[in-house]
């Protein structure tokens, strides 16, 4: 899903952060009353949303009346003539949620698809065929997140990863925590070396700062942004197998053609991105077609198909495959749209409002100014993928876009790397980390990836240090 999430992302933000794009009718609002009460009101959202696991408390709730919150205020200054202002760059703030939403919206219904067909359940049978064990699972899921990103985006990837473990591990609640938190950091770190990775390396490349080759010096800086964490955390992984038995798992009927479907789906978003210049959500819902089609031709011959099996039992007296025969149901598109992750969406809608209106007020331009103007481009950089922890890195990075501030190839490269991989600080600094919480959720949490900040600050270091060192003819 390379391109599509990320340029969802980032016609989203670089519509929505207005705060970023100087004007001379916008209202700077940072020092006054209304602009720091906005402020609190966000901060205390967040609060909220990190006491998630302890409050027990969907994290959608405190950030969309913050949304509402934030734009209202707005509202009460831009007053009559300047009104208009204020509603279309909330209009183009929704508008491109929406494009977010459909987005996700159809990668949720196609995983949801595929675990339908027990794809998923088949391949948590191999691994456990396998003997794999935690320790191996560990490393293998990391691994297989940090290289599929870079061509997959890091959403998509830890979405996948984490369906993965969720069907090995489910009974251990600690270690899919464990390997929640590694995905997440292993997806952040393998998308920032790869224009298709992440929205952030995307957007750098197409503002030409950074050629496409020289996103593969970020290579090795990445690899250890992954390895210095995932090493210490293997330290804390029992040495021993998934307890679930051995079982032999049947794909359904038509598992492999959707996802073929869903492959299918990625290159039309990215064609329609790469040589039409659509927005990438066009080519996905497109997919959402090609899977209703299918849906129906599975339904279609379904009676067809039952027979022809009921048949083959029959004659070789299979009683138990017919019993499981007479329990197969239609598959319908529809239930699979359903049982998505409402709340992951909602907590997207309300991230986008509330930043898009503290960018509309002009904090995220306040805070790019402050760090080039009063820090060194290293320390600057360094510190912004620490903030895109918590406000995300698509308004930060183009914040730091619109500045254009006068800096070496080496300190493009240095941005792209923290503030792709800053999100991993914290389980709400990434779209994947936000994605795992709602997938596993009661297993992974703000809470259970926080205890890891410390080491993942390791690694993060360690990783710009490393870049600094062997990137330096660059600087």
């Amino acid at each position: 899903m390379t391109k599509l999430l990320l340029t969802v992302i980032s016609l989203l933000f670089s519509v929505s952060v207005l705060a970023a794009e100087p004007s001379a009718d916008r209202i700077d609002l940072t020092s006054t009353n209304i602009g720091f009460a906005a402020i609190v009101v966000f901060i205390l959202a967040y609060i909220l949303v990190m006491g998630e696991e302890k409050l027990h408390m969907r994290k959608s709730k405190p950030v969309l009346v913050a949304a509402g919150v934030i734009w209202i205020l707005i509202g009460f200054v831009y007053t009559g003539e300047k009104a208009p202002m204020a509603e279309e760059a909330f209009r183009h703030n929704l508008l491109e949620f929406a494009e977010l939403m459909l987005f996700l919206l159809v990668a949720m219904t196609y995983i949801n698809a595929m675990e339908e067909r027990r794809l998923f359940d088949a391949l948590r049978a191999w691994l456990l065929k396998k003997g794999f064990s935690y320790r191996k699972l560990f490393w293998i899921t990391g691994g297989l997140a940090f290289f599929i990103s870079p061509v997959a985006d890091n959403l998509t990837t830890a979405l996948l990863m984490c369906a993965v473990i969720m069907k090995v591990a489910e009974d251990d609640k600690k270690f899919v925590a464990l390997c929640c938190t590694s995905i997440v950091i292993a997806a952040n770190a393998g998308g920032a070396f790869s224009p298709f990775g992440d929205i952030t390396t995307l957007m750098v490349w197409q503002a030409g700062q950074v050629t496409f080759t020289e996103f593969l010096r970020l290579f090795l800086p990445s690899v250890v942004n992954y390895l210095v964490p995932a090493l210490i955390m293997s330290l804390f992984i029992e040495n021993k197998k998934p307890s679930t038995l051995h079982t032999e798992v049947e794909l359904k009927r038509g598992a492999l053609r959707i996802t073929s479907l869903f492959l299918l789906t990625v290159a039309t978003a990215v064609a329609c991105h790469i040589w039409l210049h659509l927005p990438p959500v066009l080519g996905m819902m497109m997919g959402l077609g090609y899977l209703q089609f299918f849906g129906y031709f599975l339904r279609m011959t379904l009676p067809g198909s039952l027979a022809r099996k009921r048949a083959m039992a029959e004659r070789a007296g299979d009683q138990k495959r017919l019993e499981q025969l007479g329990g197969i149901v239609p598959f319908d598109v529809f239930s699979r749209v359903s049982r998505a992750e409402w709340d992951t969406l909602l907590f997207f809608y309300g991230i986008v409002l509330c930043v898009g209106g503290l960018g509309f007020m002009g904090y995220l331009s306040l805070l790019s100014e402050t760090l080039y103007g009063d820090f060194s481009h290293t320390m600057a950089n360094s510190i912004l993928g620490i903030v895109s922890a918590v406000i995300d890195n698509i308004p930060v990075m183009f914040a730091v876009l619109s500045m254009e501030p006068e800096m070496s190839h080496g300190q493009w490269l240095l941005i792209t790397l923290t503030a792709g991989t800053g999100g991993s600080l914290l389980s709400i600094g990434s779209a994947a980390g936000v994605a795992l919480m709602g997938q596993a959720r009661g297993y992974y949490t703000f809470a259970s990836h926080l205890k890891w900040t410390p080491v993942i600050a390791l690694g993060y270091i360690a990783s710009i240090l490393l870049h600094l060192w062997l990137n330096k003819s660059v600087f």
